[in-house]
């Protein structure tokens, strides 16, 4: 037998085995019968490199360390779900599904177990894994290609014993089962290293490692359970979908069901809450799908979720236990988040020492106090809670707990806008939100400081050669070359990279500096609004603020308060100094759509969401991402759905992109 033919006997039967193990839950080998094979594969392909195929076993592991990741748009977004959080609300989704179908017959449901993991989103081209990315925002997310590879139950290349598809774009939940988490805690522990804390945050933080081969020895697998966009084969509905993932060789959790009416949905409903504490992963709840592909189109989405599905939470487990100080905690962002530090107690599996208060409204809501007797949950069974005071067994003396009025860290003033529940440290060295500040302000949309990565801010805060953004601007190549794997080349290409960002626009500048409410949109009306001159809009007052369109009272009240903050102004000082010029804003001209409201939606193919944004705000339009009786033009690529529906119900213009362009003159 020839070699060629030798290795992809191999490939196939290690494949087959990947099958049996993840899809099937059926091993017919030992682990170390699999190794044996995987060694001689290895051996055969390192002896004839020139016969390695990218879709080959071997090739999970083997990419080079990345600096950071890249971001990736999703052809279709990846909604959130509306929650249920008990039978009577399951009971009025299902009311409220036959009436936007107009149907008073029993409709049919998939129902699946919410997985406690991270979503993703796997891409197929022609059957060959092309690359994957996190879910992030639901409309952008991370590209963790290299880490998905290493996941034994993601096939690189689709089973073509039936027709695969032109493109095939399937989310699935990453997460790993309480066994693997157990051994590999285990062996952590024996090798004098921390455990990690649950199985969700290890499966997260798996997938967001830069090196892949450390995402390879971590125990992940995958149960896929949607669609994206699928090109070359048709499905009628979740069913037929789900079928057919396996006999492609993606995994689909065993514990979906399908029936039809309330009936269906309270009895899964009532059956999840049993089997869960039998399950070898964790889960937070139960999904239900309308099964029809049709009658999901038919009904739509909402702004952030879609109206044909629905999670349906578990029942938290709760226990009591004391509350023996309570602290407050800063996050990267700022905000001033009370802390109850409790007597440890084991809550669903895991033992808690710590619960958030969340605010000060919540906490004189709930009255809670230092020595209380409380009983609390894990949110979602993830994030601990305090449910409410057992005010029977109060002790005497107790008082009430008010968070301090500055910040725990820097010892700052903290500031609440009026309106909003939590208070913030908007100082802008505030040690514990450096990192997080030097990573919103070198990021694409504000000052897009080419390799200027999260690991490398973490090295420039620690050893203090950073302490506030402006310090970036005093850096240079002999510091950035000492630092840990940086290379003079590197070196000097971040050098050339802070150079090239100092010619900015002041509208990247304000959204880069973090300010509270001013997001890139508000960031590009007070550029226009104050003509390019930051230091009059560093002068304004409220008043002047609220008057311009689109900016509000709480957002004014942000702006005021940040620039009224002698070091937030040094710091904005020493940015200017070093040299940061804004390009001279473009005055926009009166045309036919200024003022007009643009909606895109569907695959485009023309041009990116960012450009097509830039076109509308060159006219004096501007870019939403919903559609409503405010809207004036749909411009739909492939793939439209439920904004294109409703921009038809409510006789909005729709466009081709090419119609799009012909239309602004392009």
């Amino acid at each position: 037998m020839d070699i060629l033919r030798q290795i992809q006997l191999l490939r196939s039967e290690i494949n087959q085995h990947n099958i049996h193990y993840y899809v099937q839950d059926n091993p017919v080998v030992s682990d170390s019968e699999y190794d044996e094979l995987m060694r001689k594969l290895e051996k055969l392909e390192n002896e004839n490199p020139t016969l390695i195929a990218p879709d080959s076993p071997t090739q999970r592991i083997g990419a080079s360390p990345l600096s950071e990741f890249q971001s990736l748009d999703h052809r279709l977004p990846m909604l959130s779900l509306a929650n249920a959080m008990n039978k009577g609300e399951l009971k009025e989704f299902d009311a409220q599904v036959k009436k936007g179908l107009g149907l008073e017959a029993d409709i049919e449901y998939a129902a699946e177990p919410k997985l406690d993991g991270l979503a993703v989103e796997l891409v197929y081209e022609n059957g060959m894994f092309t690359h994957g990315s996190t879910r992030g925002d639901g409309t952008t997310g991370e590209n963790i290609t290299q880490n998905l590879k290493t996941i034994r139950a993601i096939p690189l290349s689709l089973i073509e014993n039936v027709p695969v598809p032109r493109i095939l774009e399937v989310r699935g939940e990453v997460f790993i089962t309480h066994t693997d988490f157990k051994k590999m805690n285990d062996k952590r522990l024996e090798e004098g290293e921390q455990a990690f804390a649950n199985p969700r945050n290890c499966a997260a933080g798996s997938l967001r490692q830069l090196d892949s081969s450390i995402t390879a020895n971590r125990p992940l697998r995958i149960y896929c359970y949607a669609p994206g966009i699928i090109e070359g084969v048709t499905f009628q509905s979740q069913k037929e979908l789900l079928e057919m993932l396996p006999k492609w060789g993606l995994p689909v959790n065993p514990k979906i069901e399908f029936g039809k009416g309330v009936d269906f949905l309270m009895g899964y409903y009532e059956k999840a809450e049993k089997f869960r504490n039998e399950l070898e992963y964790d889960i937070d709840g139960v999904v239900f799908k309308v099964n029809s592909f049709s009658h999901q189109d038919e009904l739509g989405v909402r702004s952030r979720s879609p109206r044909w599905a629905i999670a349906g939470k578990l029942k938290s487990q709760q226990v009591t236990t004391t509350i023996l100080s309570i602290e407050a905690s800063l996050g990267r962002t700022g905000a001033v988040t009370p802390v109850a530090k409790l007597e440890p107690v084991s809550v669903g599996g895991v033992v808690v020492s710590n619960a958030t208060l969340h605010n000060q409204d919540e906490i004189d809501r709930k009255d809670v106090r230092i020595g209380d007797i409380v009983l609390i949950q894990r949110a979602g069974d993830v994030i601990p809670e305090v449910v409410k005071v057992i005010l029977e067994k109060r002790p005497e003396n107790t008082t009430p707990y008010v968070i301090p009025a500055s910040c725990p860290v820097c010892s700052h003033e903290v500031f609440r806008p009026e309106g909003e529940s939590v208070a913030r440290c908007q100082n802008m060295e505030c040690p514990a939100q450096v990192k997080g500040r030097i990573d919103h302000f070198v990021s694409k949309g504000c000052m897009d400081i080419d390799g200027f990565g999260t690991k490398l801010v973490d090295q420039l805060v620690e050893k203090k050669l950073v302490k506030n953004v402006a310090d970036i601007y005093s850096l240079n190549i002999d510091q950035l070359s000492k630092l840990e794997r940086m290379a003079e080349k590197s070196a000097q290409n971040i050098m050339d990279a802070i150079t090239a960002s100092k010619k900015s626009s002041m509208a990247r500048f304000i959204h880069a500096l973090g300010i509270r409410n001013v997001g890139v949109h508000a960031a590009k009306v007070l550029e226009k609004s104050f003509s390019g001159n930051l230091e009059n809009l560093m002068d304004a007052e409220i008043e002047a603020l609220t008057a311009i369109h689109e900016i509000g009272g709480i957002m004014a009240e942000s702006i005021v308060n940040f620039f009224q903050d002698d070091t937030n102004k040094k710091v904005i000082k020493a940015c200017l100094q070093a040299g940061i010029q804004f390009e001279a804003v473009e005055q926009i001209q009166e045309s036919e759509f200024t003022g007009k409201t643009f909606v895109f939606t569907g695959s485009l193919e023309k041009f990116s969401r960012k450009d097509a944004q830039s076109m509308v705000e060159k006219l004096g339009a501007r870019a939403s991402g919903s559609v409503s009786s405010k809207t004036d033009y749909l411009v739909a690529g492939p793939g439209a759905g439920s904004k294109l529906k409703k921009a038809e119900e409510l006789n909005i213009s729709i466009y081709s992109e090419d119609e799009f362009l012909e239309l602004i003159g392009k």
